[in-house]
């Protein structure tokens, strides 16, 4: 499921693959994620914060959740062998690569063609490299497995 951080209810959204799954079924979730907390923080700082919102309003997303948070909340609604792993790294390229080809005379063109909303994503790519490139924003694969 790559699609964790359009969910507004991230509880509710594990809940949901956990119904759906056959038991000793297999949950995979692809999805953006901001860094997790240090263990003396209680939150990102300002500016993290200011720099995802700018990312959510630009892609009408939701708050985001850290990795650990889904951990978490898979281990609380009985998910067994719970893990995650950081894919930054081999999407974090992606984004450059994007915005260089939405660059184009021609794409450009197009942008112009389809409207705001799109104008307004397209632009937001370079604020997803630079939460990419801050270690803010973590491309994040879950893994669970339901009971059987």
């Amino acid at each position: 499921m790559d699609s964790g951080e359009h969910m507004p209810d991230k509880r509710k959204f594990m809940q949901e693959l956990a119904r759906v799954a056959a038991p000793d079924g297999r949950i995979l979730i692809v999805t953006w994620c901001h860094r997790d907390l240090k263990p003396a923080e209680l939150s990102l700082s300002p500016e993290e914060l200011e720099l995802l919102d700018k990312i959510c309003d630009a892609y009408y997303l939701p708050a985001w959740c850290s990795p650990s948070d889904y951990v978490r909340i898979a281990e609380s609604i009985g998910l067994k062998d719970v893990k995650s792993a950081d894919w930054s790294e081999y999407v974090t390229p992606f984004w450059p690569a994007v915005m260089v080809s939405a660059l184009s005379l021609k794409d450009l063109f197009g942008l112009a063609k389809v409207g705001w909303t799109t104008i307004k994503g397209a632009l937001a790519m370079g604020l997803m490299v630079q939460g990419y490139q801050r270690g803010l924003i973590k491309f994040a694969l879950i893994t669970a497995r339901k009971a059987s």
